[in-house]
């Protein structure tokens, strides 16, 4: 088996799509992960043996999507002194709402650290598992400083795009832009 430093774990193959955000942001942070299925309620035993591996393959924390019941990561974390991070999935008539809840609520002592709902926050659960390794790690810290300088500047661009036209706007005579209103 291979080193990885996350694992990311999904109650349902049809979860992939949205926690495939996850791992393309850690690949993109340095960080080494592996996506796998594994149920709480369908697949107990293969979810028991990939907790129970994990420290051996280097697993350092835990991603977990699930939708409906979404009682995953409460599982992993019962099974695990490692950190646990929640994604909720939208993927039931509650539109996710359920998976949060179930996601959220844990008992005392058993903590997952639950993001938002869907893909978001799978986005999120990837920042925050890189933040979490970086604490130890100043490569994985200087590589998220520098995607969260990628962010600031994507708001600095969107801005001076609506100041532009803000001032493409007010070089329109007033009496045309009232008439565009």
């Amino acid at each position: 088996m291979s080193t990885i430093q996350v694992l990311v774990l999904i109650g349902s193959d049809s979860d992939a799509p949205v926690m495939q955000a996850a791992v393309d942001l850690l690949e993109k942070l340095g960080i080494r992960s592996e996506m796998t299925v594994a149920s709480a309620h369908r697949s107990p035993r293969r979810l028991a043996r990939l907790v129970e591996q994990a420290p051996s393959r280097g697993v350092q924390l835990f991603i977990v999507g699930a939708g409906a019941a979404a009682h995953l990561a409460g599982v992993v974390a019962a099974h695990s002194v490692k950190p646990v991070i929640g994604v909720p999935i939208d993927s039931s008539a509650l539109k996710g709402l359920d998976a949060l809840l179930s996601t959220v609520q844990m008992p005392p002592g058993v903590p997952v650290a639950t993001v938002s709902i869907g893909r978001a926050g799978a986005v999120n659960a990837g920042v925050l598992a890189a933040q979490i390794l970086g604490v130890s790690d100043p490569a994985i810290a200087r590589r998220l400083e520098t995607y969260k300088k990628s962010l600031e500047d994507r708001v600095e661009r969107a801005a001076a795009g609506l100041t532009s036209g803000a001032r493409d706007q007010a070089s329109v005579p007033s009496s045309a832009s009232s008439k565009a209103f």
